[in-house]
């Protein structure tokens, strides 16, 4: 794969093997060549769980202190004085069995999250194989299936993000945008890191953070040295 001028730049930044304290990471980040738009921070954890067991699975989410930089849409299967709460709440979308034909054949997903009440599961169930591969579906773990939907909305808002493993034992996630700076990137990271390790499946055997890196949208990996 041939890379970017700017690519190279930020990569002679770098030590060669060499495994990061992760605020010095996030201090180089911010010397990397500016790209023309402002680039997400991705975080790449990878685990020494199998996903393929449901004991070792390592899901949940966590609110970020600085936010992800990102306004996430939402829609909110709701109804009655349910649907208006979310209205009011900032939800940009609320329906019900209304929206299924308009999500299944003009292929609507003009929105980052999907809330429901558990009343309204039986109709979203409908959507499985349309929301499912495209990691929409609501789900009780991550707080998106609740009778609350103006914390749900709130805490989205406000910077919620999900982590969870994928086929490879890694987790993939944005934590912010470079803009941030070193320090509030600093505080973003330290949130996650501290929610995955607490997340530590019983059923996990031997070391559990194999590798963490930290890269941005169009720059080179940095790999951090994570006790």
């Amino acid at each position: 794969m041939k890379r970017g001028k700017r690519y190279a730049e930020a990569a002679k930044l770098l030590e060669k093997g060499k495994e990061y304290e992760a605020k010095e990471a996030l201090e180089l980040v911010e010397k990397f060549p500016k790209a023309k738009f402002d680039e997400t921070v991705e975080l790449h954890v990878k685990l020494g769980v199998d996903s393929k067991h449901a004991d070792q699975q390592v899901r949940g989410t966590v609110v970020l202190p600085n936010g992800t930089g990102k306004t996430l849409k939402v829609l909110v299967f709701a109804k009655g004085p349910k649907a208006d709460e979310a209205a009011k709440a900032g939800a940009d979308f609320v329906g019900a069995e209304e929206l299924i034909p308009k999500i299944e054949k003009e292929n609507w997903f003009d929105y980052d999250v999907v809330v429901a009440t558990p009343d309204m599961m039986g109709v979203v169930g409908r959507l499985g194989k349309v929301l499912g591969p495209k990691g929409l579906m609501p789900n009780p773990k991550s707080g998106t299936v609740t009778m609350d939907v103006t914390k749900a909305i709130a805490d989205i808002k406000s910077g919620k993000v999900e982590y969870r493993l994928d086929k490879t034992n890694i987790i993939h996630l944005g934590f912010g945008k470079v803009s941030f700076g070193a320090e509030k990137l600093l505080e973003n990271y330290n949130t996650i890191m501290d929610a995955i390790i607490k997340a530590k499946p019983a059923a996990a055997k031997g070391q559990y953070i194999k590798s963490v890196a930290i890269t941005t949208t169009m720059g080179p990996s940095l790999y951090i040295n994570q006790k």
